[in-house]
């Protein structure tokens, strides 16, 4: 989509947040530059929420100052593990320190910021209760998804021959389809038990207080789900539930790569390295 185009559709939005919805927002600096001149000419006034990865926000700061000052207030930040070893199983190419080093940025420029853990199936309680921890300790917000192998990605090559099912239903970052170290009821158990943490760290009654103001916006335009979405934690998340959804019959299975549909290594990557700076003049 051209920037104009991107902008124009913008500008027809009524409400006063926008969320961009792209997995690893202004991969592409200049394509997110050229959209917020087009914002800015038009002079749209929005909150936006993002997402993207540490290494990207990284590499364009100038990109996300930019977008600062456009409107730019909550980020949701993908540091997807606490340690090198983690990240190392997760296939993502950037250190810890980056990570960390992302986070402070993303506080430097004043955003909420909300950062994704990825819960793996080989982790055991005492795993479980660092990472819990470790979240409770910070100010943002802490997600949690279970590491969940996609079509397309490296780990769909890697780990298929491991999957412990394959009822699409269940690839849904919330459900382990790889084996669990763990018993699979226990490993429920204790991702519930994390994130239901979580959930009073930020939605107990602290919490609340300073939701207030916000509850009470929605609540004049007529808008609901905010406080509804507050006392739904034990219906949402629930264990027992969870491994009962491995109990139905899969009405749709994934389909598995055949041996020849491996791609060469080079071809997993959707944005490879151009090491040839003139190439990018032609």
């Amino acid at each position: 989509m051209t920037p104009r185009r991107a902008a124009q559709l913008l500008s027809r939005v009524e409400e006063p947040g926008v969320f961009i919805v792209d997995d690893v927002s202004f991969v592409h600096p200049e394509h997110g530059l050229a959209i917020g001149r087009e914002v800015e000419r038009l002079g749209i006034r929005k909150e936006y929420y993002l997402e993207t990865r540490a290494d990207v926000l990284l590499r364009n700061k100038e990109v996300f100052r930019y977008w600062r000052r456009l409107g730019l207030r909550y980020m949701f930040l993908g540091v997807e593990a606490i340690d090198e070893e983690g990240l190392k199983a997760h296939r993502k190419r950037v250190s810890l320190d980056k990570n960390f080093e992302a986070l402070e940025f993303a506080r430097s420029l004043g955003l909420n910021v909300a950062l994704n853990i990825i819960a793996d199936p080989s982790w055991d309680e005492r795993r479980f209760a660092l990472v819990r921890e470790w979240a409770a300790g910070i100010p943002e917000i802490v997600h949690f998804t279970v590491n969940t192998p996609y079509p397309g990605t490296e780990t769909w090559l890697t780990e298929t021959r491991r999957l412990s099912t394959r009822d699409y239903r269940l690839f849904d970052v919330q459900h382990a389809v790889l084996p669990t170290a763990l018993p699979l009821a226990r490993f429920y158990e204790e991702l519930v038990e994390t994130q239901s943490v979580l959930n009073k760290k930020h939605l107990g009654v602290g919490a609340l207080r300073k939701a207030a103001a916000t509850a009470t916006s929605r609540l004049r335009r007529g808008q609901t789900n905010f406080v509804r979405m507050l006392w739904k934690f034990s219906r949402v998340y629930d264990p027992r539930r969870q491994l009962s959804d491995h109990a139905r019959a899969a009405a749709y299975e994934m389909d598995l790569p055949t041996p020849d549909a491996a791609p060469a290594r080079d071809a997993l990557f959707v944005h490879a390295h151009d090491l040839n700076p003139e190439s990018k003049k032609r």
